[in-house]
């Protein structure tokens, strides 16, 4: 055993401290390599979508190179061992045909996930919806997509399963509500005041920073069974609309209130007929 040691314990102690310090230069180069390639390709982008994409491409690179580099490292000491590599690969290339034909739906996870990586069709951070789940994407590699619904739930989704993907936060998101008014009130001067709202919550320091297109009345959307309903549009940075939609619902319901503004609800009106009499 000393003998063994003596003749096989130093190199194999070299390659495993190789793999380590190559591994640990790769996790400080991939982002760095990751981060000038895409700022460069996203120049005209903005700012959140450039870091999710450095985000994304750069864990599925470290997750994979990190494999490959115990494959190489495990190799490597086998050969330093004496152990015939050899058969070993045939092995992995006779295993790699078998399962290439029992999982089939793997190699289609692996395509789908390249293809997911490759046209940024999401990323680290987005929120989406995927074969009918909707959460943010807390993880993504070739062969799967972690998502987290409103609940706190995680849902693990093949990418081979994915046919579809809406996402809610590519580039910009979208204030997008409406709001109801009584069909007794000035619709002109309604849609003033709502504007009007719009326009300061824009020009808060504190929310002015989140919106890139100031919300605005786009039209009258309905004439609901309670009242009419108007529409409104704006543009916000991504993920940020539900916070912004938010706080200009509360703002628009405290300026009705001063205004005297009736935002209407299910009612029924009941008519009693006096009895007939004999």
């Amino acid at each position: 055993m000393i003998e063994w040691l003596r003749q096989h314990g130093l190199r194999i102690a070299f390659i495993l401290a190789l793999g380590v310090c190559f591994y640990i230069l790769l996790r400080g180069l991939i982002p760095r390599l990751v981060k000038r390639t895409v700022v460069l390709s996203m120049k005209d982008k903005p700012g959140v979508e450039a870091e999710k994409r450095i985000r994304t491409i750069g864990r599925v690179l470290n997750n994979t190179l990190g494999v490959i580099i115990i494959l190489i490292v495990l190799f490597t000491i086998g050969a330093e061992t004496g152990i015939n590599i050899g058969p070993a690969l045939a092995s992995l290339g006779i295993i790699g045909i078998a399962v290439g034909f029992g999982a089939q739906s793997l190699i289609k996870d692996l395509i789908n996930g390249f293809f997911i990586l490759l046209e940024n069709q999401y990323g680290v951070g987005d929120v989406v919806k995927i074969v009918d789940i909707a959460g943010q994407v807390e993880e993504i590699n070739l062969r799967r997509t972690v998502l987290r619904d409103m609940d706190g739930i995680v849902h693990i989704v093949p990418n081979g399963t994915i046919n579809v993907v809406s996402n809610f936060t590519k580039e910009f998101s979208r204030v997008n509500m409406n709001i109801t008014v009584a069909y007794k009130e000035d619709i002109d001067a309604v849609i003033a005041v709502v504007n009007r709202v719009c326009t300061e919550l824009a020009a808060d320091p504190q929310w002015g920073a989140k919106i890139i297109k100031t919300p605005q009345v786009l039209r009258v959307d309905s004439l609901g069974a309670s009242g009419v309903e108007i529409k409104i549009w704006g543009e916000t940075l991504p993920i940020l609309q539900w916070q912004v939609m938010g706080e200009l619902r509360k703002r628009i319901k405290k300026e009705f209130d001063r205004k005297g503004i009736e935002i209407p609800y299910p009612h029924m009106k009941v008519h009693l007929e006096n009895p007939p009499k004999d």
